[in-house]
């Protein structure tokens, strides 16, 4: 008698913002043991990550552009794991900022994570998944000339405090990092005057690592909220 071995199919997860920094440290993590859904604004941009991971699937699309987020869902029927990574930095202070980079900042760290994640959410339950929402120190606490990036942060936590309420079969993880070693730290660092030491920042590796033992851990546990700082 012949016994036939099935294998169990990866679980797929999403990742946005992948194309580069902590994104696509986190794809890097994920790819053992996931098939994986690579998000940024265009296919050219994920050129660079999908030659590292050939079997992932680039998924571009500009998450502002809601009938288009639309149409990228729709072939989505299962989701496990939806890690949102994409966001800006567009900071200021209030006395020099404008209408125009309020609406920016919250249009793409909270209202694009929520309509993504609100079309996604019959994917999700599907699988029993797991939102993973990366934060920053600044959701916790706000500094100056950081309101707007501030505001945004706190209001993507409440989102995620929200979310795990109304939709308890699912997991949903805050991620507050310190500051990352990656480009955007360095346009941040030379906006504010300052000479750049990476060694004072966490490395996208070790933030991706603490993302997949959160999405690791064991279904009887709910990693609700991890804060991550540069041991220095």
């Amino acid at each position: 008698m012949t016994s036939v071995v099935t294998s169990t199919p990866k679980p797929t997860a999403l990742i946005t913002g992948a194309s580069r920094g902590l994104g696509a440290a986190i794809a890097r993590e994920l790819a053992p043991t996931h098939d994986l859904l690579l998000g940024a604004r265009s296919a050219a941009a994920l050129r660079d990550i999908q030659r590292e991971i050939p079997s992932a699937t680039a998924w571009p699309v500009e998450l502002t552009d809601y009938g288009a987020v639309v149409a990228a869902v729709a072939p989505i029927r299962r989701l496990d794991v939806l890690v949102h990574n994409a966001g800006v930095a567009d900071l200021g202070t209030i006395a020099d900022s404008s209408v125009r980079q309020w609406r920016h900042t919250l249009e793409a760290n909270v209202i694009a994570v929520a309509e993504l994640t609100r079309l996604l959410l019959p994917a999700l339950r599907v699988a029993n998944g797991h939102v993973v929402l990366i934060n920053s120190g600044a959701g916790l606490r706000a500094n100056p000339g950081w309101a707007s990036y501030a505001a945004s942060k706190f209001a993507l936590r409440a989102f995620g405090d929200a979310l795990r309420l109304e939709e308890p079969a699912l997991r949903v993880t805050s991620i507050h990092p310190g500051r990352i070693d990656t480009d955007m730290q360095r346009e941040i660092i030379a906006g504010e005057g300052r000479e750049y030491r990476p060694e004072e920042f966490l490395t996208p590796e070790t933030v991706a690592l603490t993302v997949r033992n959160a999405i690791h851990t064991p279904r009887d546990g709910h990693p609700t909220e991890i804060i991550l700082r540069p041991h220095r």
